[in-house]
């Protein structure tokens, strides 16, 4: 197009042009017209301006030549130093405004004269601007020399307060160890003075005390020689009683048997055509005699202890009143009521004669009953419905009965057969537990028919016949005719082992939080009061036998060291006393129970008694 020609026409002659070929910077165009206010205002010095007029700038002309000093030269040679001068396109721009040209030859004249000497102004504040500058360099270098001198300086007095900080720390340190170390010094010198005062002190205190210990063991010794002396006098006493004793039991055992023997003969009175009644009352009297000669001699060596004979007087007292209790119903003539007492005898006395070894199934079923029964609940017995609460005494009767009846399946079932001890002791603690009064009653029937369980010798009374003297110690006796001795210890035998399973044994089904109401503690008691009497030929070890091989395990096992320790004194202090008063026809249970414990001592270990039973028992 034309008009385009014309434009790219117009463009190069601007180009062209001296304002085109000016060179603008780039920020000149952000500043706008500062630049130009730059540009047309007077230049200004420095605040150094005057102090470099008056110091500097007068040795620089007296050093320089005359030809340096020289205006001409002065501005040449100040404007050839690019780094202090700035370049500007248009100097008589940046110095005065633009005059309008004038046709005077004068005024051009003036003009010139004038542009000279702003020139020559100019090249003279150019000279003392770059001396200036010079001089900020020179005074910023020196600035900066002496500022690192001053660092340097600073740097090396750190160093030596640090060294100097080190220093007295060091010596700090080594002022407080030392003044530890003499603290310590004087600590130990007081703790060995005060232990030098102690030990004065104890070995004082130690004199003092062996002076005291040395009349001390002086009266220990009067007195243990006066203890031994009164020892042995008095067991010089006891050997001497017990010999008289032995004598004085030998002597009424021959009286036994003499009486026994004029019972005997009394069928024979016609042959004879002599009357025995005078010798027959005259060895009564000799009995009662020895027996009261026994009693005064003995003093408590055949007794049990006070609290032993009142536990063991008040439990017959309770029987005896238990029997006042329902004689109503045993001495009615009512037929209801006689029958009512078989039907409740019967209820008690046959679940307890079919305990046995069977199984534990059948064992709690008995049990069951007879708790039942005294709980007063009816049970079935014989085809009927049976129950206490029958008859207003019918509990009472049925405790006393089945006491009774525990007690005689000791005295007969456990006399044959040894084994059916546990059975029945684990049924009669059971029912003892959940009703006291039935065990009371136990304790009673076997004192009475035992009193080797309390234990208690019975001694002769003054009054007393021969047969209740018997039957007080145990015999049988019918028509004034004595048992024999053999079925007298099996009797006695069959009752202490009984009561020896019940004291170790407990209903399995109970509550084990309860403790025991007649545990192994009285066997320990027993045991102990046993060896405290003198003893019984033949009754004695029969008696201890049985109840060390059926109890023995479990004492052992409660009483530990203790026990052990009573054994040996069974050996070694009591078996001479047996044996002293044991004839030679009835060593048989003297030696059997001698081998029994030497082996349980030699081996250190009790055997559990044969029967025992054992968990599989009652899952059977």
């Amino acid at each position: 197009m034309p008009c385009e020609g014309r434009c790219w026409e117009t463009l190069q002659a601007l180009r062209s042009s001296d304002k085109g070929r000016l060179c603008y910077h780039r920020d000149w165009l952000l500043r706008g017209e500062d630049v130009l206010e730059e540009c047309m205002s007077l230049p200004k010095l420095s605040s150094y301006s005057g102090w470099v007029v008056d110091h500097v700038l007068p040795h620089m002309q007296e050093n320089q030549p005359v030809s340096e000093t020289s205006p001409s030269s002065t501005s040449a040679s100040a404007l050839d130093q690019p780094s202090f001068v700035s370049k500007s396109p248009d100097t008589s721009s940046a110095f005065s405004p633009a005059s309008p040209a004038t046709p005077n030859g004068t005024k051009d004249k003036d003009e010139s004269q004038h542009t000279e000497s702003v020139v020559l102004q100019s090249s003279r504040g150019i000279k003392v601007e770059g001396c200036i500058r010079m001089y900020e360099l020179v005074h910023r270098m020196k600035g900066t020399e002496g500022l690192r001198q001053w660092q340097e300086e600073q740097e090396r007095k750190v160093r030596a307060l640090s060294e100097m900080a080190s220093e007295q720390l060091k010596r700090f340190d080594e002022r407080k160890e030392l003044k530890q170390h003499k603290e310590f010094q004087d600590l130990r010198e007081v703790m060995e003075k005060s232990s030098r005062e102690a030990l004065g002190h104890q070995e004082k205190l130690k004199a003092e005390h062996r002076h005291r210990a040395k009349i001390l063991n002086l009266k220990l010794r009067e007195a243990e020689q006066q203890r031994v002396k009164q020892v042995e006098q008095e067991r010089l006493r006891k050997e001497e009683g017990q010999v008289r004793l032995r004598a004085l039991y030998a002597l009424q055992e021959e009286m036994l048997q003499l009486s026994q023997q004029l019972d005997a003969s009394e069928q024979h009175r016609g042959l004879l055509k002599v009357d025995l009644a005078a010798f027959r009352t005259r060895g009564y009297q000799l009995c009662s005699l020895i027996s009261g000669i026994i009693r005064a001699s003995s003093e408590l060596q055949v007794k049990v202890q006070d609290s032993t004979m009142q536990w063991y007087q008040q439990l017959q007292d309770a029987s005896m009143q238990c029997v006042l209790t329902f004689e109503g119903l045993t001495n009615s003539k009512d037929s209801q009521a006689k029958k009512i007492k078989m039907d409740l005898q019967k209820a008690a006395t046959i679940p307890v004669s079919q305990i046995s070894t069977i199984a534990g199934s059948k064992l709690k079923e008995i049990f069951d009953k007879i708790h039942s029964l005294l709980s007063g609940k009816p049970v079935q017995s014989g085809g009927r419905s049976v129950s206490v609460t029958l008859n207003p005494q019918g509990l009472d009767f049925v405790q006393y009965k089945l006491a009774e009846k525990f007690v005689k399946q000791g005295e007969e079932e456990v006399a044959s057969h040894h084994e059916a001890a546990f059975p029945i002791a684990v049924v009669a603690s059971g029912i003892w537990e959940l009703h006291p009064r039935v065990g009371d009653l136990i304790l009673a029937h076997l004192h009475k028919k035992c009193p080797y369980s309390v234990p208690f010798y019975p001694t002769f009374k003054e009054g007393m016949t021969l047969e209740d003297y018997q039957r007080m110690l145990g015999y049988q006796v019918t028509d004034s005719k004595m048992e024999q001795q053999d079925n007298f210890l099996k009797r006695m035998s069959g009752m202490i082992r009984l009561y020896a399973a019940i004291i170790q044994l407990r209903w399995p089904y109970g509550n084990r939080q309860e403790i025991h109401p007649h545990g192994l503690n009285h066997g320990w008691r027993w045991l102990a009061q046993i060896l405290n009497m003198e003893p019984l030929s033949d009754v004695t070890a029969t008696l201890l036998f049985d109840f060390l091989e059926v109890c023995g395990n479990a004492l052992m096992k409660q009483y530990q060291v203790q026990f052990w320790k009573m054994l040996i004194l069974l050996k070694e202090d009591y078996f001479p006393r047996i044996e002293a008063i044991t004839s030679s026809g009835q060593m048989g249970s003297f030696i059997r129970l001698k081998q029994f414990l030497e082996k349980c001592l030699q081996h250190k270990d009790i055997p559990v008694p044969k029967g025992f039973l054992t968990s599989s028992f009652w899952r059977s």
